[in-house]
């Protein structure tokens, strides 16, 4: 009994062993590879722009504005290319790729980071309508998926990998409109491409990160926009929520954010950096303590238990006969 104990003890040592040495393996020579990103203006996909820029990639950073671009360009350095991108618009999905191939060179490409950082509008259901969805999917679903299906010649002709940066409502919707919706389907799209690719040596990862103050739209513009929809719906489905439900509401949203928003955005950086340059890229990334834990946990959790927590959090409708507000708004 004890010798089968020892040998089960040796074998687990050994696994992780094995699998912190096959972890830490990278690819050589670095220098030249061209690398992708979508969603360089700010936030995420700025940083990584940045990061991967002083590692010796050649970064082709998509911005969706030409002053993101240029502020962009005015600290990296001349290797650096942006281009400009609107992944709701397959015109301009089609000029950003024909820019790519160029810049490539016949060489493929090594790298696409997809980020589409837009959240906006994030509601309860009823008081949105079918484009509020579409203003969203178009972007963070369609559009992604658009351009790495137009990318997919170039990254199989160098062998490269995906990295897809899903936010931690991938795990978990709690929330109205496209956003979780879109992190759902992007982690479907994620699954099946890196089962299909595998073949053709090209890797796809998951980054799911939690909430980090880089990567979370102002809570003004969230606001402001609860607002154009609160000012927008009928009296019946104003009166079935109630004016204090809306206050509290907006107050539930800022204080989520603010407790779970980490600041030490090098957590996503350091895992998006893992799944391009390690040779045995994981599956999926968790970067942040709520995405590794709490997110996690509640997507796993029984519904009972997830749906509690979240009464707990966000207010009842006046219709709802409860008036208390979420307990943990104001924690």
């Amino acid at each position: 009994s004890d010798s089968l104990h020892i040998a089960i003890l040796a074998s687990i040592l050994s696994l992780v062993i094995y699998w912190l040495i096959r972890d830490s393996q990278r690819v050589g020579n670095l220098s030249g590879k061209h690398v992708f990103i979508t969603g360089c203006d700010t936030g995420l996909g700025n940083s990584l722009a940045k990061w991967l820029d002083q590692r010796g990639f050649c970064v082709i950073a998509a911005c969706a504005t030409e002053k993101g671009g240029q502020e962009l360009r005015s600290c990296t350095s001349l290797s650096l290319k942006t281009v400009s991108l609107n992944l709701a618009d397959s015109n301009s999905i089609a000029r950003a790729v024909v820019f790519v191939t160029k810049e490539t060179a016949g060489k493929g490409l090594f790298g696409l980071v997809s980020n589409a950082e837009g959240t906006a509008p994030v509601a309860p259901t009823d008081w949105l309508r079918i484009e509020d969805f579409h203003s969203v999917l178009d972007v963070s679903l369609l559009g992604l998926i658009e351009i790495t299906l137009k990318l997919l010649p170039l990254l199989k002709k160098a062998r490269g990998r995906v990295v897809n940066l899903i936010n931690a409502k991938g795990l978990m919707a709690f929330v109205g409109g496209g956003y979780s919706l879109s992190k759902w389907g992007m982690e479907a799209f994620s699954d099946t491409l890196r089962i299909e690719m595998q073949h053709f040596g090209v890797k796809v990862s998951i980054v799911e990160h939690g909430f980090f103050k880089a990567g979370v739209v102002n809570s003004d513009v969230i606001e402001r926009d609860l607002l154009r929809l609160w000012s927008r719906l009928t009296p019946e489905i104003r009166d079935s929520y109630g004016e204090k439900y809306f206050v509290e509401y907006i107050k539930a949203q800022r204080s989520s954010v603010k407790r779970l928003c980490d600041s030490d955005i090098s957590k996503v950086i350091k895992c998006m950096e893992h799944a391009l340059i390690a040779k045995y890229p994981r599956t999926r990334y968790r970067a942040g303590w709520d995405a590794k834990f709490f997110w996690l946990f509640l997507s796993y959790a029984p519904s009972c238990l997830s749906d509690m927590l979240l009464c707990m959090t966000f207010p009842a409708p006046a219709a709802s006969g409860r008036s208390v507000p979420g307990v943990l708004i104001n924690v």
